[in-house]
């Protein structure tokens, strides 16, 4: 396994579905085969070494010692570089293992299955990018892998097998943090029926959160639909146990609400990478978030309002766009948000909007979540309520959730040197 990144590197990964073809399927049960290898001979040694007679340690062997025992596959369709880098996965396992055990973590293993296929690696010396093609060098007893790429080269390429069927290709770019960050700062403004508002000083864009609303509310009638139904059978006591139509209710309504559950999460994440990948390639360094954490506590709208406001999971939103800023180096701030959606940009009036557009006695007219990613970030830059001359209303771009979002980030990689 490859080296983990300083910390003035970044890692960016592209990722690309490939179909099953023998040679991966060949490849693929080489890697098992040396992966095992691998295991048997670390514990074999270990087990042999240990036993406590005479007094005798036992033996740890290290990677570079485990490297020159086990130097290849046994067919020898693998590139040498390759065959490191699966000793590497099993020593990194190792060492993530004894990292949680001292933390106290009970759930913490050592790696001991046998693998009879396990994913390939490829490091920057086994790739090549020529005719819009990645060349993937193996072993001698094997064919490149070659498959259509219209990225940049890659510093790193894993192919591994897919829980939903066929394998996927995972490219990882690493980049200096900071090479392509400006000093650009923009604010967002977060809300049930639109996911965020964007603003980064020039133009404003709104992800829509309609899907993932639809997904909220229909989660909602599913649990009221089974637990009427739970609530008709039987409980059980001491003596006798529930019901099997009971359980089989309980169970079906986990699986359920898991499964709605996880297609939010992935609406999330797709719109959070696409939110941050756009800023990044702008330039923008700091990342304005208004804080809303405290809203729950003033919900007095009426029930059917307070049920959208309360399923509205904007916490786990903000944490996303936070943690990814982060991870690409740039910086995620909160900001009270109070007013923001009440005050006029251009003359600094205040008055409480109708609908979703705010117009103002000076002429100014605008998207209502628009003024409020605007305020956000002028209280950032300390100019909210100080009115501006000549202030237009931004063009404001709506973005809808597509299934082909991707849930990575995407990367202007060319802005990169190096890359």
């Amino acid at each position: 396994m490859p080296k983990k990144p300083r910390r003035d590197v970044q890692r960016f990964v592209r990722k690309a579905a490939l179909p099953k073809s023998k040679l991966l399927d060949q490849l693929s049960h080489a890697s098992g085969q040396l992966y095992t290898q691998v295991l048997v001979a670390y514990w074999r040694i270990l087990r042999k070494t240990g036993n406590g007679k005479n007094g005798r340690k036992p033996v740890f062997l290290s990677q570079y010692g485990m490297e020159a025992l086990c130097p290849k596959d046994p067919d020898g369709l693998l590139h040498s570089h390759t065959c490191g880098a699966i000793v590497g996965n099993f020593y990194s396992s190792i060492k993530s293992a004894n990292e949680r055990k001292k933390k106290g973590d009970q759930k913490a293993k050592y790696p001991r299955r046998r693998k009879w296929y396990y994913k390939i690696t490829w490091k920057s010396s086994g790739i090549r990018l020529k005719d819009s093609h990645l060349i993937l060098s193996t072993g001698k007893s094997s064919e490149n892998v070659i498959l259509p790429w219209t990225h940049d080269l890659p510093d790193m390429v894993e192919i591994g097998w897919k829980k939903t069927g066929g394998y996927e290709v995972r490219a990882v770019y690493e980049a200096q943090a900071g090479h392509v960050l400006g000093n650009g700062v923009a604010a967002i403004d977060q809300g049930e029926l639109r996911t965020a508002t964007v603003y980064d000083g020039e133009k404003a864009t709104i992800y829509s959160g309609r899907l993932a609303r639809s997904k909220s509310r229909y989660r909602a009638k599913v649990i009221a639909k089974l637990d009427a139904k739970i609530s008709k059978t039987g409980k059980g006591n001491g003596k006798q146990p529930s019901s099997r139509r009971r359980k089989k209710l309980i169970r079906a309504k986990r699986r359920m609400t898991r499964q709605i559950d996880h297609q939010i999460r992935d609406i999330q994440h797709k719109q959070s990478s696409h939110l941050v990948s756009t800023l990044y390639n702008q330039g923008v360094q700091t990342v304005v978030i208004g804080d809303i954490r405290d809203i729950r506590k003033s919900m007095q709208y009426g029930a059917k309002a307070n049920q959208k406001l309360h399923g509205w999971s904007f916490g786990k939103f903000r944490q996303m766009v936070t943690y990814k800023s982060q991870r690409l180096g740039m910086q995620a701030v909160l900001m009270d948000e109070a007013y923001t959606s009440q005050t006029c940009p251009q003359c600094a009036a205040r008055h409480k909007p109708r609908g979703r557009t705010y117009k103002c006695k000076c002429g100014y007219v605008c998207d209502r979540d628009a003024v409020g990613a605007i305020n956000i970030r002028a209280k950032y830059l300390d100019s909210f309520g100080k009115p501006v001359v000549g202030v237009m209303a931004p063009p404001v771009r709506g973005v809808r959730f597509a299934p082909h979002f991707s849930r990575h980030l995407k990367l202007n990689t060319s802005r990169t040197p190096g890359l």
